[in-house]
């Protein structure tokens, strides 16, 4: 019989692997949106580049499911992998030939958005397929760690990189890193799946992870909830450039090391949560981890003007989301047959994750063409200067007093629908 270690071989390749080449794609997101800033000083120019990537994601999620559970998962994997490497690719040979452009931009990241709307739910089922049940709660306290350190070192190492050897060395770095992981995922890795219905219609299973959602109410307002955590969260992301980049007090740099923090901070979730005993109840643990996230960070941005200040809001605000992750993983993985975990998996998607790109474009143009309007015609106001500051990235302040507003109700009203459901593990 083999250890636990043993066991988790496959999960450690995979893991280790695929964190790298996620890191060198991060690192090449980070420093495409530090170079569109500087062309533009646009928020939401900046945020059309993850619209551009959720949009197909979100909009295609529910027939991918239905196809991850046809298809051969590793199979599915590579191919996903290696489309989305040579839209990468392309965006370097645009840019060493000085053709590249935002439309470029805008259709690459689509083209990866629709590569990792397949290859999302094939990995997911990939990890419930090699890893024993009773592994849940470390492999995703582990996976929720590899995207924390993620977090932390892509800003870093791609404001550095990007700064002394430019966008062409760090997409270099993207690309080796993409070698890496595929060769390990195409000769290391051996996954045995269930049998699959290759002749199974494909709009009776999207009906089916839907009907398993309506049948599953715990699992429905969970995913739910989510959907509001997520479209304050990426208003938020979609503003803080705007926060932080134009203050006398912040710039690039400032901009690295505070979304350094709020990955700094989810590794220490991430340690915390591999360590932590199973929590008595893993929905009020989703719910009560978010509601603390939501009600801390928007306000002390919105009121503070010192970078110090600033790092310590991102690492309240995001220390806890490991946890949250980690719950709703256990839980999904547990609840959801294996058989079906790719279709429910991708509505779960559709229905938590559509929410980001419509919270990238309303924060972005919020910022844009209300907020930073408002404060530049009506700024002087002794009491808008006392809250919110002056000159540009004040309205950004008022953008973040107001997602905090938003972030408390929505902890009001869907804590009155969660503190229903329970989850206690056997």
């Amino acid at each position: 019989m083999k250890n636990k270690e043993n066991s988790l071989r496959d999960f450690y390749i995979l893991w280790s692997t695929q964190g790298l080449s996620q890191l060198g794609s991060s690192m090449t997101a980070f420093a495409l949106t530090l170079w569109l800033y500087q062309k533009t000083g646009s928020a939401l120019s900046t945020a059309a580049l993850t619209i551009c990537t959720y949009a197909p994601y979100v909009l295609m999620s529910i027939f991918a499911g239905a196809l991850t559970d046809r298809l051969n998962k590793k199979k599915t994997m590579l191919v996903c992998d290696l489309l989305a490497a040579l839209c990468t690719l392309a965006v370097f040979m645009l840019y060493r030939t000085q053709q590249l452009a935002l439309w470029h931009l805008y259709a690459v990241n689509a083209i990866s958005g629709l590569m990792n709307t397949v290859q999302q739910p094939a990995s997911e089922v990939t990890l419930t397929l090699i890893v024993p049940k009773e592994q849940y709660q470390k492999v995703s306290g582990l996976n929720n760690l590899s995207r924390s350190l993620i977090s932390v070192l892509n800003p870093l190492i791609a404001s550095a990189v990007y700064a002394a050897a430019g966008l062409e060395t760090v997409i270099a770095i993207d690309l080796f890193s993409f070698l890496t992981a595929f060769g390990a995922l195409a000769f290391l890795i051996e996954i045995d799946e269930p049998g699959r219905s290759h002749n199974e219609n494909a709009l009776n299973m999207i009906k089916e992870g839907l009907s398993f959602l309506r049948k599953t109410p715990m699992i429905l307002n969970l995913i739910l909830f989510l959907a509001g955590v997520n479209l304050i969260s990426s208003a938020f992301n979609a503003a803080l450039p705007g926060y932080v980049i134009p203050n006398p007090k912040g710039g690039t740099g400032v901009y690295g090391i505070m979304t350094s923090a709020s990955g700094a901070a989810m590794v220490l979730g991430s340690l915390l949560v591999t360590m932590m005993p199973k929590p008595k109840d893993r929905v009020r643990a989703v719910f009560v981890t978010m509601a603390v996230s939501l009600g801390s960070e928007n306000y002390i941005l919105a009121f503070s003007r010192e970078p110090f200040i600033w790092v310590i809001a991102q690492i309240i605000g995001w220390i806890l989301v490991p946890v949250m992750s980690t719950n709703l993983e256990v839980i999904l993985r547990n609840e959801i047959p294996v058989e079906l975990q790719g279709r429910v998996y991708a509505c779960r998607n559709s229905l938590q994750f559509f929410t980001i790109p419509v919270g990238l474009f309303c924060g972005g143009w919020m910022v844009d063409q209300v907020c930073e309007p408002f404060m530049k015609n009506h700024g002087e106001s002794e009491i808008l200067k006392m809250l919110f500051g002056t000159g540009k990235g004040s309205g950004a302040a008022m953008m973040m007093f107001m997602l905090g507003i938003a972030g408390t109700l929505l902890c009001i009203l869907m804590g009155n629908r969660l503190k229903k459901y329970h989850y206690h593990e056997q």
